[in-house]
């Protein structure tokens, strides 16, 4: 096995860093009561860069990791990656963890419609019908919001809806331009650049008002943004040591995590519809990965097997 395969350090890294993303949610949807989402933004993308910083000193990728040969491109990335951001936040004050965790996962679905239509990827019939089947299940985690009911519909719940699937757009395209930035860019410099671009970006939301919350607020927006940083290293860290077919379905302990934790932080009982609709979701999320590893595996037979010059 190459020294950079290490599959159970690259899981651990990878569950780690799902842990901590859980966290830095819950922070800033304690937090969400006291300040607007464009500040929380603020916070969240100034104090993950002191960590990231540290991080490439540490690596010695400082002098050379920062370098770009298309700033024009993390703007654009910046721009859309902050968007999504700060709809997430918004929508952390509006609904349940458990349920924007959920209809968060639909982002990995549509990054796969958005490649084919922006990239020209390849995608068979078996990839459309999981896609498919996830947005059934993201549906069905809807309902409920998207319905009226003897009671009348509660406005913020909706609104609550629609902004996180507006994030999970912005975010699957987000994914999609760091896809075509990768072949220019090192993984440093994409995620130093959107944390500076981000930081600026939010500060265009000053007119709407910011406020000067309590200190135990402020410490919670710190707290976040220094656990973003966090986060981001050991994710980026994760794929060093396994394939990211290997890791990525465990993106979805986030969904237990969010569960544990809306309910004994922020007293949230999810329903059975959510957890029907999160557990289609997932499932649709985990058979595509499992299919592309599968491809994977039979291209890298075809090609142990192909003579050398590929004459067949």
């Amino acid at each position: 096995m190459p020294p950079t395969q290490q599959p159970l350090r690259g899981i651990l890294l990878k569950v780690v860093s799902v842990c901590v993303f859980v966290a830095m949610a819950s922070l800033i949807k304690a937090s969400s009561g006291h300040v607007p989402p464009g500040q929380a933004v603020f916070f969240r993308s100034l104090f993950a860069m002191p960590v990231i910083v540290v991080w490439l000193m540490v690596r010695g990728e400082l002098r050379h990791g920062l370098e770009t040969a298309d700033p024009m491109g993390h703007v654009w990335r910046g721009l859309i990656g902050t968007t999504a951001m700060g709809l997430g936040f918004t929508a952390l004050g509006l609904l349940p963890l458990p349920e924007v965790t959920a209809l968060g996962y639909a982002a990995p679905l549509l990054v796969v419609v958005f490649a084919a239509m922006f990239l020209n990827e390849q995608v068979r019939a078996f990839r459309l019908s999981m896609v498919a089947l996830g947005m059934a299940g993201v549906l069905i985690v809807l309902s409920p919001r998207l319905s009226v009911d003897a009671t009348g519909l509660s406005s913020r719940e909706t609104l609550g809806a629609v902004v996180v699937l507006m994030s999970a757009v912005f975010a699957a395209l987000a994914q999609i331009f760091v896809r075509k930035m990768v072949q220019t860019e090192s993984t440093a410099a994409i995620v130093f650049w959107f944390s500076v671009t981000a930081t600026v970006m939010s500060l265009l939301t000053l007119p709407w008002g910011w406020a000067w919350p309590p200190l135990h607020v402020v410490a919670m927006l710190i707290g976040a943004g220094i656990l973003g940083g966090l986060g981001q290293i050991l994710l980026t860290s994760s794929y060093r040591f396994a394939d990211a077919s290997l890791i990525a379905p465990f993106e979805y302990t986030s969904m237990l995590l969010a569960l544990i934790v809306g309910y004994l932080v922020f007293g949230e009982v999810p329903t059975w519809i959510t957890l029907a609709g999160a557990a289609i979701i997932i499932l649709a999320g985990v058979l595509i990965i499992w299919r592309e590893r599968q491809l994977g595996l039979e291209r890298a037979r075809q090609r142990k097997a192909m003579p050398p010059g590929g004459q067949h």
